[in-house]
């Protein structure tokens, strides 16, 4: 009850603190206000809330020395955001009211109903708890063992200041505030599943509602953005047509597609499922963080508008975008304060999506009046970032560098290019065929919806160029806006408002019925295998299994510290990681993705494992801070087994799991 409270309460405090920016919100005729409003509200609101309670807890915990915080951080903001919230609750509506086509809004309805419960279902589908145990789906498990580490470490912990559980002792410098929030849900009464998917649900459907809204706005229609929603699930590839000609070519098609269980791919951890769905059902707070930026897009969408219709033809159009001081006048500061704070406390949420949205922004700003709402935005998104850099890391939270050709085994341009044909499909090269001459704000947006995919191919920040896929998907869920408009254009139906002529060259109905549907199969056929793969690849007899009512989960999170450091093996999810405690270095690959330098912790923990030397181990487990050594039957660490022997001569024994497969050393008090 009091998590739903919290999701409530939070929602109509963002409507509240947004009224400047709604009231100021441009419409066109048709353009069912009350969608925006409701998903930027719930997203607003969740992430002004959340950080309320996260700075509180942190200074009940650190400095005030409250064990454990949640309690009181909730009771003293929940009331606030309540009392907030009521001039929601009072606000005035809009001239034209929240509704302006009552026959849209039953189909809009019809629409966001049915993602919903596609959102549930697939959510559920690869997380659930049942019967006392976590249910996680073989393509996803792995990421979520950071993420269900992380979101314990508040809900059974006090993780303040805040530590990465996968590598304890650190700052963190991985984006957890979402983690956060779905922590608070399980403390205030949700169930784990529920902690985690309900908030994931609800901030993906927001941005998915935003997407199908901005397609309305620049083309008068639901068909365009229903239709880009339809390719934000089931992505453009070559892979699936590779993958059916060699079936063919072998004779082997149908054992193949009967027995494959594996995403399909050619090109480099294609085969992880980097470019599909799964990304959005592994990184929850991807689809979370999307909704605040297409919100912050959505915004700006009339500056740019009435820039390019001022803007004059031809060259002046570049000269005027620049050169006309009308241009440059700020048009609204109130809301341009308000959505650079609201993007700049993203930035922990998920960086990617700040990155995006910025370099978005800035492609809409070369051609847009308003620049200086532009830059005031900005610089609040910037200036607060740095804040949360140096609240939360010590030393430098990025390493940027020039990195051209992404993960492209050939580097050479026309092998990133052939690349990049190969991941996207049509999205991208294909809009060459279709771009028209007289839709000036057509070319802008797909300029300005490119940069991030350009950004991720010229730049890297982590030591994994790989996590800049985000980049690259951002850009084709916007860009599948433009591809809905061909589709729709297709089908028949009003012409578009960007267009001011009538097209005679349109192709008889039933060709173009015709045409829409091959299209459709070459933009979708290899995202629609994936989600097969999906489907298959999480099923009931295809999850992992972790006990939440486990002995050595509630020995941890009840007789050890929250910031006490244990030697654990290289876990990824198990009764360990579910206690939300912190582990010297639990599975390498999560902590050194995040810019962790694990070389000199794996050494050391193979060493305390495997040594014949109890001096070395004591010497080593003092060096290191070591609290506990947590001890799997069987266990070896690099292929290396573990000697027992040694660790239980030289400390006490204070816990042994009820299957006798756990058993803890305490190292000191």
């Amino acid at each position: 009850m009091f998590a739903a409270l919290y999701l409530v309460i939070a929602s109509l405090a963002g409507r509240a603190v947004l009224l400047p920016v709604f009231r100021r919100f441009r419409t066109s005729p048709g353009e069912n206000r009350f969608w925006t409003e409701l998903a930027a509200s719930f997203g607003c609101g969740t992430v002004l809330v959340t950080w309320a309670v996260y700075l509180l807890a942190f200074f009940f915990h650190a400095v005030l020395k409250i064990p454990q915080p949640l309690l009181p951080a909730n009771a003293v903001v929940l009331p606030a955001a309540a009392l907030l919230a009521f001039p929601a609750l009072r606000g005035k509506l809009p001239k034209n009211g929240l509704i302006s086509d009552p026959r849209r809004f039953r189909k809009e309805a019809l629409l966001y109903g049915a993602l919903l419960l596609f959102l549930t279902f697939t959510m559920f589908y690869v997380f659930r708890v049942k019967d006392g145990a976590v249910c996680m789906g073989y393509t996803v498990f792995s990421d979520y063992s950071p993420h269900t580490a992380m979101i314990r470490s508040f809900s059974l912990g006090a993780n303040y200041p805040t530590q990465y559980p996968h590598f304890g002792g650190e700052d963190v410098k991985y984006h957890f505030l979402f983690q956060f929030l779905c922590g608070n849900l399980e403390y205030l009464g949700f169930r784990l599943d529920l902690a985690f998917n309900v908030p994931s649900i609800l901030g993906l459907l927001g941005f998915l509602i935003l997407l199908s809204q901005l397609g309305v706005r620049l083309y008068g229609r639901l068909l365009p953005g229903a239709a880009a929603v339809v390719l934000f699930f089931f992505r453009s590839g070559t892979a699936f047509f590779r993958f059916l000609y060699e079936g063919l070519a072998s004779g082997e098609l149908g054992t193949l597609l009967a027995e494959n269980t594996s995403f399909i791919g050619y090109t480099p951890n294609e085969n992880w499922g980097l470019w599909n769905y799964n990304v959005y059902l592994n990184q929850r707070h991807l689809g979370f963080a999307l909704l605040i930026g297409a919100f912050v897009i959505r915004c700006f969408l009339p500056l740019l508008e009435a820039g390019v219709s001022a803007a004059g033809k031809g060259p002046a159009f570049f000269r005027d975008a620049f050169a006309k001081p009308s241009f440059w006048r700020l048009s609204d500061l109130r809301s341009a304060c308000l959505l650079g704070l609201f993007l700049g406390a993203l930035s922990f949420w998920n960086g990617a999506v700040v990155i995006g949205t910025l370099l978005i922004l800035f492609g809409m700003a070369m051609f847009s009046s308003g620049k200086l709402d532009y830059l005031v935005t900005a610089v609040l998104t910037v200036l607060l970032s740095f804040v949360q850099t140096k609240l939360f890391i010590r030393g430098s939270a990025v390493s940027p560098a020039f990195y051209f050709g992404f993960i492209s085994e050939d580097r050479s341009l026309a092998g990133v290019l052939l690349y990049l044909a190969a991941i996207t499909g049509l999205t991208v090269f294909g809009l060459l065929l279709f771009i028209r001459k007289r839709a000036r704000l057509e070319h802008v947006l797909i300029f300005a919806f490119l940069l991030p995919l350009l950004f991720a191919f010229t730049a890297s920040l982590t030591p994994d160029v790989t996590v800049n896929h985000k980049y690259i998907m951002i850009s084709c869920a916007y860009l599948g806006l433009f591809w809905g408009k061909i589709l729709s254009g297709l089908l028949g139906g009003k012409v578009p408002r960007t267009e001011k002529t009538k097209d005679r060259r349109a192709l008889p109905y039933g060709l173009r019925i015709a045409a829409a549907g091959v299209l459709l199969v070459l933009l979708t056929a290899t995202g629609l295998y994936d989600f097969a793969m999906i489907l298959r690849g999480n099923a009931a007899w295809r999850h992992t299994e972790t006990d939440l009512s486990s002995d050595t989960t509630a020995y941890l999170a009840e007789e050890t510290g929250p910031h006490e450091l244990l030697l654990t093996g290289e876990y990824t999810v198990n009764e360990v990681t579910l206690s939300g405690r912190m582990m010297y270095c639990g599975w390498p690959y999560y902590a050194w993705s995040a810019g962790y330098d694990t070389a000199l912790r794996g050494e050391r923990a193979l060493a305390m494992y495997t040594t014949d030397d109890p001096e070395l181990l004591d010497a080593l487990v003092t060096e290191e801070g070591i609290s506990c050594i947590v001890y799997e039957e069987g266990m070896t660490i690099s292929d290396v087994p573990c000697r027992e022997d040694v660790i239980a001569s030289v400390y006490p024994l204070v816990f042994t799991s009820a299957d006798g497969r756990f058993r803890i050393y305490r190292t000191a008090e």
